[in-house]
Parts: C-alpha cells; structure tokens; sequence
C-alpha cells in the first residue's frame, strides 16, 4: 500500500445532525471505526481492532463541517509501526473527503498502543511495505489536568445492546456520542442552554478531539462521564471528559474537546458573553 485507500463510503443523514446543524461528531467515529475494520483486515490484522483491552490514541481535527446530505468518502493508510519498528505500537491515519470537490474536511491519526502484544516478525514486515506518508495535521500536544477535583457529574447510563461493535465492546462511536451528552450537561451548566442556544442561534462547534481508551464496557454495564475545563478563551472552550466504571472508579476513556462559540448564522466563532465566561471560569481545572 503505497497511498490512501478507500474504507468508507456514504452521505450525512439529517437525523446525524446536532444543535449547531453540521454532522455529529459521534458519527464521524462511527464511520472511522467501520474504515479502520476494513483497513485492519487489508493489512491482516483484523483480530486486533476487535479487542477491548488496547490503549489507543485517535487525534482528530475538523477543518471543515460537514452538513446534512453531504456525500463524503473516507481513505485510509497504515502510518508507521513505531520509532525502533518492533511493533509495539501502530500509527495508522484516516481522512475524511468531500466526495464532491476531493477536498479533505476531516482528519484522524490513531496510535495502538501493541506492547501487550507485539506484531510478530511477518505481519510487521508486510506492514512496513505498506506504509503512506502523513499529509495531514499534527496532533498538538494539550495539557492533561493534574486533579480531577472540581470535575462535574455530565452523563451517567449503562451500555445499550445497540452500542456495541462487533466485538461487544462499547463503540467507539457510540463513546464518543456519549461524550457529545456530556458536553451538553458542561454547556448548560455554564449558562450554555437550550435557551440561550435557540434564542442567540448559538452552537458549541468542536475542532478537534483527543480520544484516549484505556479499557472496553460490555453490554449493561455503567458508566459515569465527569468534565472539566482546561481552556478559556475568548470564544473558544477546551473540554475534559473522563469515563469511569463507578463500580470501580477505573477509568474507561478520555475524551479533550476543543470548540467554539459558534453563530449559526454567520457560521464563525462568536465571544463568550460575561455572564457564560464567569461561570465557565469556575470550572476551569489546573493542568501540567
């Protein structure tokens, strides 16, 4: 594999449209979880993108919003096996693409993290044939919080049937929609409600996302999100989501949001009122 492949194919439907009327975020995992299947077994590796225990890293970054009825093709390419090429860990890339002008509107680059189970010689020597320059944006390195004091509660549920992959575990995409929730309870409790959205046509419009799994959910079990904000600009607002079993408080995921305040009008940033800048300074945790 010399260059991108095709992994994805299809249109935004309007029901995977949110408040800020541009294709969910949660979605757009969904389809990279389908085109890293599809990847995974070009390369021959598909039984490890069916297990639950893999550490992973996906950097996302939207440079374009996708809106309802978009046609969009995904392309995908295996990126690296690592600095000293033992196969500890494989960098692999996604791109989204308007189907229409070929322009990239999306771009992912995932980091498994194999030390638990290193590739054997042969697959990391067909791997390494098959190897595709990275062309998109690098991922910038966003502080982590030192303490999760000053978190608020944001989503609590259990795993539904319908949210599992094929290997039952929790989606990714279905995740990451639950991390959308969160996002939600974060704005409202900052005065970034259904109110004031509707009345000042205003939406939280993401950027770009760092999602970290440490650990895998299987059907009815629970989950608790916990957010905080480690960023306050002037329009701009960068969430942290953790995911944990409560039953054990071991964490599950980590999901950084980074966005703006977005006029659904003028489709650009708009500054934070004083009233919402006050209240989301109260939550704003430290960070390294």
């Amino acid at each position: 594999m010399t260059d991108w492949t095709e992994t994805y194919r299809g249109t935004v439907p309007p029901w995977q449209c949110d408040v800020t009327e541009h294709f969910t975020v949660g979605y757009y995992f969904d389809r990279v979880e389908e085109a890293e299947a599809n990847l995974a077994e070009t390369l021959g590796i598909a039984d490890l993108s069916r297990r639950g225990d893999m550490v992973r890293r996906l950097d996302s970054r939207f440079a374009r919003e996708l809106r309802a009825g978009a046609s969009f093709h995904v392309e995908s390419a295996a990126l690296g096996l690592g600095s000293d090429g033992n196969g500890n860990e494989l960098r692999i890339g996604h791109r989204v693409v308007d189907s229409v002008n070929g322009e990239v509107v999306t771009w992912f680059e995932e980091h498994w993290d194999l030390s638990t189970a290193p590739l054997p010689a042969e697959q990391r020597r067909a791997i390494g044939g098959r190897l595709t320059t990275w062309n998109g944006p690098e991922a910038e390195v966003r502080p982590e919080p030192t303490t999760t004091a000053g978190f608020i509660p944001s989503a609590r549920g259990r795993v539904k049937p319908g949210d599992l992959d094929a290997a039952g575990h929790f989606a990714l995409g279905a995740m990451v929609l639950r991390f959308s929730n969160a996002s939600g309870q974060a704005g409202a409790a900052v005065g970034m409600d259904s109110a004031f959205m509707e009345q000042q046509r205003r939406g939280f419009s993401t950027f770009e996302l760092a999602l970290r799994t440490s650990g895998a959910l299987r059907v009815d079990e629970p989950y608790l999100i916990e957010t905080g904000i480690g960023h306050l600009g002037n329009s701009s607002m960068r969430l942290i989501h953790r995911m944990t079993d409560p039953r054990s408080g071991k964490e599950i995921a980590r999901l950084g949001q980074f966005g703006v305040n977005h006029d659904l009008d003028a489709r650009r940033p708009a500054r934070w009122p004083e009233e919402i800048r006050s209240r989301a300074a109260a939550l704003v945790v430290p960070v390294a």
